[in-house]
């Protein structure tokens, strides 16, 4: 269970960020008229406008890092810029491309989702944490579902975006360009797109004071905040222990399941002894783990470049992060290891998650951020937080202290 949030949170040296101001136009990519009321946001934060009846935008303050521009308008494809935002002043110019039908983008859905689809890419998508319970999808019929029987996989887009309102943390979501699939024979899940948030409205103070614990509580032990620890040098003191997992592949495996799999094509009834051999050939584990349990120094995995302005999180095989201050959601419950002579059992009144590096190092933002989020894969309880806890890129822990109302 998740412990109550009554502390005083030092804000981390790193948040203090630098703001740089963003301005520009948004376009007509064909005839570069300027397209007026158009919307323009900053994906994965809450910094959205509209355009003025000239076309042009302005986000006065933004903290300084990388961040995907996104223009929408309706009878246009979503246009998305990556920039890079500093101290100095930027301009942009952001071209969207008419669609084929000036009067809209249709859509022919010969077939409706089955609710099934729909019931499992909803549990997917938002999660099962008591914060995703309380996330509703609003706009359920523009989300277009496909299951490939074939690969035993789960697709998902929108026609436009996918709105998701979070209850719990107090922010209505709409997810542009939504990509999702799922794989259940290889029990992996992506999704990526172009989100911006909304402030609710909150009809009382007892609610804006719960939504507000709720992401301080949404916040602790996450991704995002690991990152900005490992950023700011503030690794032990914000509560993260990080120790090196080692996957090591099993040499007996592949002929084992090779010789399962033989067997099994046969499809007659076993004899005694062939059903010994199946149990036996499907115990063999594909990999061994093997944990180091003496806590890495922070800069064992983390490279900074000479002049200090870069931060780089670099390491080989995996990172386990602990977090030691916040225990598990109540409703999260580990998976067994698939692998032999794995590490102990997780401990139950901590947050134990995984890291992957899925290439030689990746740059850390200022923001907090990594500059390529593809380039890291999470699993066990990173893995478990989904949209309920999902929060915007701008987000800053409060100075001052947090308790339930």
């Amino acid at each position: 269970m998740r412990l109550a949030l009554a502390f005083l949170l030092v804000l981390l040296p790193g948040l203090a960020l630098s703001q740089g101001r963003l301005s520009g136009v948004v376009q007509d990519s064909v005839t570069h008229q300027p397209l007026a009321f158009a919307s323009v946001f900053l994906a994965n934060t809450t910094l959205g406008v509209t355009t003025t009846e000239q076309g042009t935008f302005e986000f006065p303050q933004v903290p300084a890092g990388s961040y995907d521009l996104v223009g929408s308008y309706v009878g246009y494809r979503l246009a998305r810029q990556p920039i890079t935002v500093a101290a100095a002043p930027q301009q942009v110019t952001l071209r969207l491309g008419p669609l084929a039908n000036q009067l809209g983008e249709v859509v022919v859905r010969p077939n409706p989702n089955r609710a099934s689809d729909f019931q499992k890419f909803s549990e997917l998508f938002l999660g099962r944490s008591t914060f995703s319970r309380q996330c509703r999808i609003r706009n359920p019929d523009d989300v277009l579902l496909d299951y490939d029987r074939q690969a035993n996989e789960l697709t998902a887009s929108a026609v436009k975006y996918v709105q998701v309102d979070n209850d719990a943390l107090g922010y209505r979501v709409k997810y542009y360009g939504l990509r999702f699939a799922s794989n259940f024979t290889q029990q992996v899940i992506t999704f990526y797109g172009q989100p911006v948030f909304e402030e609710m409205a909150a009809k009382s103070e007892r609610q804006q004071r719960r939504w507000e614990v709720n992401r301080l509580q949404a916040y602790r032990g996450s991704l995002a905040h690991f990152l900005r620890s490992v950023r700011d040098s503030q690794l032990t003191a914000q509560g993260f222990v990080v120790r090196r997992l080692r996957i090591v592949d099993n040499p007996r495996f592949a002929h084992a399941d090779s010789l399962r799999k033989a067997l099994l094509r046969q499809r007659r009834a076993f004899a005694p002894a062939e059903q010994d051999s199946l149990a036996h050939w499907a115990s063999v584990p594909p990999a061994f783990s093997m944990l180091y349990t003496a806590p890495l120094h922070l800069n064992s995995f983390r490279r900074i470049s000479p002049d200090g302005r870069h931060v780089f999180l670099r390491f080989q095989d995996r990172l386990q992060v602990t977090y030691l201050l916040e225990g598990p959601d109540a409703n999260y419950h580990p998976q067994p290891s698939r692998y032999a002579k794995g590490p102990a059992p997780l401990p139950p009144d901590r947050q134990v998650s995984q890291l992957v590096l899925m290439q030689p190092e990746i740059e850390i933002e200022p923001n907090g951020q990594l500059a390529n989020p593809l380039a890291v894969f999470n699993d066990e309880y990173w893995g478990f937080e989904r949209m309920g806890e999902f929060l915007p890129h701008n987000y800053l822990p409060p100075l001052v202290s947090l308790s339930h109302p």
